[in-house]
This record gives structure tokens, sequence and C-alpha cells, in this order.
């Protein structure tokens, strides 16, 4: 059994190093092919990179965009060591210094000017790529940092700076480079976080009904496969043929939708199961380590 989580931990390590890889190539398809030419601003610390590299642009110290985003990072690392963990800090650093040498090394290919392509396709590449690291267990560094931090310590998200800090860039974008451009840029915000929430499934929390006449296989095989706690209804009977039933309820991420009926044909393949999206819960709900 140790020799299998051995190699099962080896296994997770090389896809979040290979995941961040793959992301530090999105996000410079992204900022090259898409928002550079079209002037174009991204969230966070990648978009406050962006301008002020633009800002840098024709002084006697013109820093790219790429190295902008590694030293914004570096005191976020910092934080990340000291207030989330160790492991998290290291691939968030690997998905940072991935993110910038691709941005170096992948030269710019002008595929058009027009500013609500390059914001729609910036944003939906970015929010692909943010999304598969999210999903995967990467930070792609930044803010996520800081609300990681501050949800740790108080339970509360970051929502409101998050949009504070984003509006600045949009209005940045309107000063640099015409007030078209901060549309265009909230655009692309938009599109990009559309796409990240299609891609991130884990933050989706949904309500698990569950008819079954086998109650202790199903409950052994979610808790086995899952690590979710199940609430039982004892004693009910079915309309239809009148037979004894149970009803269990539980609560997954859409993430854990496939392993969810990797149980259920595990545990019971005749049992009715109903699942309703998008719920909102209250109490403890387990989430993993970082």
């Amino acid at each position: 059994m140790d020799e299998l989580q051995r190699i099962w931990k080896r296994h997770a390590y090389l896809m979040r190093i290979s995941t961040a890889f793959m992301y530090g190539i999105i996000v410079s398809i992204a900022m090259n092919f898409f928002w550079t030419p079209g002037h174009i601003y991204s969230s966070g610390i990648t978009g406050l990179a962006q301008l002020l590299a633009t800002l840098c642009k024709g002084t006697a110290l013109p820093i790219s965009a790429a190295l902008w985003l590694f030293v914004l990072n570096v005191p976020l690392f910092f934080l990340a060591w000291k207030q989330i963990g160790h492991r998290f800090t290291i691939f968030t650093f690997l998905a940072v210094i991935f993110s910038s040498i691709m941005i170096k090394v992948i030269q710019p290919l002008t595929l058009t000017h027009d500013p609500i392509i390059c914001a729609i396709f910036g944003g939906a590449v970015n929010g692909f790529g943010t999304g598969l690291a999210l999903k995967n267990g990467i930070s792609t560094g930044g803010l996520d940092i800081m609300g990681l931090t501050v949800k740790k310590h108080t339970g509360k998200s970051i929502g409101t700076i998050n949009m504070a800090f984003n509006a600045f860039i949009v209005v940045a974008a309107g000063f640099m480079f015409g007030w078209p451009y901060a549309f265009y840029s909230a655009l692309g915000l938009v599109v990009n976080a559309r796409v990240m929430d299609m891609v991130y499934t884990r933050q989706k929390k949904m309500q698990v009904m569950i008819v079954t006449a086998r109650p202790n296989s199903v409950i052994e095989s979610i808790q086995t496969r899952l690590r979710r706690g199940v609430t039982i209804v004892h004693g009910v009977e079915g309309a239809y043929k009148h037979d004894a039933q149970t009803i269990l309820f539980t609560i997954i991420s859409q993430y854990e939708q496939s392993e969810l009926e990797r149980a259920m044909h595990e545990a019971d393949q005749h049992a009715f199961v109903s699942i309703a999206e998008n719920v909102h819960i209250m109490g403890h709900f387990y989430e993993p380590e970082p």
C-alpha cells in the first residue's frame, strides 16, 4: 500500500509540473498572440505586469512584461511559503517561472490587431489555461495567493479587492490606449472569467440524492472514493413496488462527479440518483489542501 501511495504521489507531482508547463505556454499565447497586438490588458498581476511594461517602454530601463510578472510575484512567494504551504509555493513558483520564460521565448505572432477579437480570444485562451491549472491543484500566483491567505485567516474571500484591482487595470487601459480599449479589456476579463469557470469545476457544489436498496455498499464506496459525509433517511418506501428503500444525501463538487458515477456503478447500478447543481452550502465542506 505504501508503495502504491508513493507511485500515486509521484504521478500527481509529475502531473502538476506538466500542467504548470502547459499553463506557461497557454498564457504566453494569450499574451503574445492576442493581448499585446490588440492593446488588451489581462486581470490581476499579469495585467499589472503589462501596465508596468507599457510605462517602461521607451525609458532607460525597458523591463518586459515577462520580467515584471516574475518580479511582482516574488514577495507573494514568501507570503505563500509562510502562510499557505511549501508544496503549494513550489508549484506556484513553477507556474510563474514557466509563464515568464514562455512569454519571453515564444515569439509574438500577430494574427490580428482587431481589439474585439484579441479581447475575446485572449480571454478565452487564458481562461482555459488558468482553469486547467486550478483544476489540477496549481495556483497561477498573484491575487490567488492573497485570496487564499485572507481566506485562511478570516474565512472571507477578497472578491471586492479583485474587482477593484481589475477595475484599475481597465481604467489604465483607457488612459494608455483610449477609452474604447478599456471596454475591450473589460470584455476580455468577462470572457476569461466565464471560460475559467467552465474548466475549473472544483468550486461548483452539487447536491446528490440517492435512492438505494444497498445503502451500506453505497456509503462505503462514496466515502472511500470521495471523502464526503452522507446523511441517511431510513424507512423509505417505493410507490411502484412498495419495496423498502433508503435515501442518501451528500454534497460533492462538480469535479468529483465522475468519481461519484464510478462509486455508484461499483456499489449499486440500480440506484436512482438525482443531482442538483449550483447549490449554496453553510457549514463545513471538506476542501483538499492546496
